[in-house]
């Protein structure tokens, strides 16, 4: 997807989207190594690289719904509702559905095999994981594991299409025109972030996040809510010009967020045991969990215009390519690490070889089958003609 502005394409956005799929396959990696639940778990798992992805996890998913919500403004903008829906299912609904049935099915089985769960053998389990009359232990399957945002995004892009008359009836109406007249720093800083805190302090206490599409109610009202803004902003000359000059000060104020709350969420039970569920200090700190999300976004936003705005080859490449990465990533992670955990090589090697093993296989398995197949690039998101 390329994101073309009425002063020349974004390509600040299109790199964008690419480094925030890239973090999130190095996060994955790090699922394997920290002590949080994961699919699958390293023998070497521990704490160590638990603080630089706390630093990522308030807003690296925020920022991906946040893109897909331009990128469908930029698409709805020269195509029908319908179109746009039939684009979307033929882009999404295709690939969730083969991932599910294909992709994902060894990421359970290798969690399965570690919690004791099944014996050994892929195929006997693989016979077993569509099967609506057998029930697994643990999993429910087929499932969607990390393919949960491809499902989330289609369901708020149908949901899109029956508002988006609304909505941009809305920004050029009377809303429009008193957001336009407040300062630039309210309409980036302050507007978007008061419903992302009604959301946490209303539905968040009730509905954790469970990636379970009719079920998961905050978590759904916070992305589609990002996802919305995104949309709502894409072609806002005055909102990118503002992040543009705050960038800085935006800069600091994430920092100025995230140095107390590391020092926070080193002993985050402790924490809340010390001052007590419902303190003025619990409040205060998931109050500037929330603010850091939304100003890290706007700080990236601001930085990568003047960074990233530039074209060249690699983007090109790399932007036709990033989604059947996503697809593959964790199956590689998982059917890499989890046997070569088993070797005990001491967690530098096998890091290394997961890393390496990761990045060759997605790049070798697009290059040389899925870009080379139309039915494949079909299966995984990508366009017709070769990469």
């Amino acid at each position: 997807m390329s994101f073309q502005y009425k002063s020349g394409r974004r390509y600040d956005l299109d790199w964008l989207r690419v480094i925030a799929f890239g973090l999130l396959i190095f996060y994955h990696i790090g699922m394997f190594y920290v002590t949080w639940d994961w699919h699958v778990k390293s023998l070497y798992a521990g704490s160590w690289l638990e603080p630089m992805m706390r630093l990522l996890n308030p807003w690296r998913l925020s920022i991906l719904f946040f893109i897909s919500g331009i990128a469908a403004k930029f698409v709805l903008d020269k195509v029908s509702g319908e179109q746009f829906a039939k684009e979307r299912l033929w882009r999404l609904f295709i690939p969730l559905f083969i991932g599910m049935q294909f992709i994902v099915s060894p990421q359970t089985y290798f969690q399965l095999l570690q919690s004791g769960s099944i014996e050994p053998g892929f195929w006997d389990f693989f016979g077993k994981y569509s099967d609506p009359n057998y029930v697994f232990a643990d999993v429910t399957t087929p499932t969607w594991n990390h393919l949960w945002y491809v499902a989330y995004l289609l369901v708020y892009s149908f949901i899109l299409v029956g508002i988006a008359p609304w909505l941009n009836s809305l920004v050029k109406g009377p809303v429009g025109r008193l957001v336009v007249r407040l300062p630039s720093w309210v309409v980036v800083l302050v507007l978007p972030l008061i419903p992302l805190l009604i959301i946490r302090f209303t539905l968040t206490p009730d509905w954790p996040t469970t990636h379970n599409l009719v079920s998961d109610w905050a978590n759904n009202a916070n992305l589609f809510l990002v996802f919305l803004i995104g949309y709502l902003v894409a072609k806002s000359t005055v909102f990118w010009q503002a992040i543009n000059k705050m960038r800085t000060w935006s800069l600091f104020i994430a920092l100025g967020l995230i140095v107390p709350l590391s020092v926070v969420w080193v002993d985050w039970d402790g924490f809340v045991a010390t001052y007590s569920e419902g303190s003025i200090q619990v409040f205060i700190a998931r109050f500037a969990r929330v603010s850091y999300a939304w100003v890290a976004i706007v700080t990236i936003l601001g930085f990568a215009q003047t960074w990233l705005n530039k074209p060249s080859k690699a983007l090109h490449y790399l932007t036709s390519v990033v989604f059947p990465y996503y697809i593959l990533h964790q199956t590689l992670i998982i059917v890499i690490a989890y046997p070569l955990s088993q070797w005990k090589l001491g967690w530098q090697i096998e890091a290394s070889i997961v890393v390496f093993g990761t990045i060759a296989g997605c790049a070798l398995l697009t290059e040389f089958v899925i870009a080379r197949v139309q039915f494949l690039r079909i299966c995984f998101g990508m366009k017709s003609g070769q990469v």
